[in-house]
């Protein structure tokens, strides 16, 4: 859909989301699932209402919206879209805003579990950290950086919904803080189904933070102090502890 440009001089703003609550670990077996599959928890649909109800009670009129295409981000935009007023609008996908890509969990030495999971999270992260084994953070900034110039430059919007992830995020957030620098601040933490509020203008550092990490359903957060792959960690040395303590009994079977 096209749209009329976006007037001269004047700020354009960004909705930037995270997509709401999931679980990587199946609830029965505790195996780990696909990340390109994984859907939203029941609490992840209800995260996304109550953000879609709050861009609505705040008068937000979008006319872009836009996902990274996997099934996450893809239920919570139509969730908030439907909650906010925004039924017409159709989200486009750009699978350059997937979330950075792991390698083989089973694949990565215990003593160095921590690391690979948590690595991310810690400050300015080095371009060579790789993310579980798999993408580093360079090769993750060389697709999703573009596609952001690639947005700025197209000057048929003024109004635009992200949903997409929080690595994705961070990075988006860490361009938009340094004024346009390539770098991931990994401790820009999102909470699920979270709203960041971002302006920016025509000028390549003209970036403005308006409002960090809303989350409408679950606020402060006050009571959990680990972060996303924190909790995501602890799940897999849960799994870890299950297979291990499953072997000696599948190896006695006739």
């Amino acid at each position: 859909m096209s749209h009329a440009p976006s007037p001269p001089g004047r700020r354009r703003r960004l909705y930037l989301m995270r997509h709401g609550e999931v679980c990587y670990f199946d609830a029965a077996s505790g195996r780990p699932v696909l990340p390109e599959q994984v859907s939203l928890t029941a609490h992840g649909q209800a995260q996304a209402r109550a953000a879609g109800a709050y861009l609505r009670e705040q008068g937000v009129r979008l006319d872009r919206a836009i996902t990274s295409g996997l099934p996450r981000t893809a239920q919570t935009a139509a969730l908030v879209l439907q909650a906010s007023g925004h039924e017409a609008l159709r989200p486009e996908a750009w699978p350059e805003w997937e979330e950075i890509r792991g390698g083989r969990l089973s694949a990565i030495a215990p003593s160095e579990l921590r690391q690979a999971f948590c690595g991310l999270h810690q400050g300015q992260v080095p371009e060579d950290q790789r993310f579980l084994a798999g993408e580093s953070v360079g090769e993750f900034l060389d697709r999703v950086l573009p596609a952001l110039q690639r947005l700025r430059a197209d000057p048929h919007w003024d109004s635009a919904l992200l949903v997409l992830h929080g690595v994705v995020n961070a990075a988006l957030l860490s361009h938009a803080l340094s004024a346009g620098q390539r770098l991931l601040y990994g401790s820009l933490m999102q909470s699920p189904a979270c709203l960041n509020v971002i302006d920016v203008g025509e000028a390549p550092g003209d970036w403005v933070l308006r409002a960090l990490n809303i989350a409408p359903l679950d606020g402060l957060r006050h009571e959990d102090r680990l972060t996303t792959m924190e909790h995501l960690l602890a799940q897999y040395q849960h799994y870890l502890a299950l297979r291990r303590a499953r072997e000696p009994s599948t190896r006695e079977q006739p």
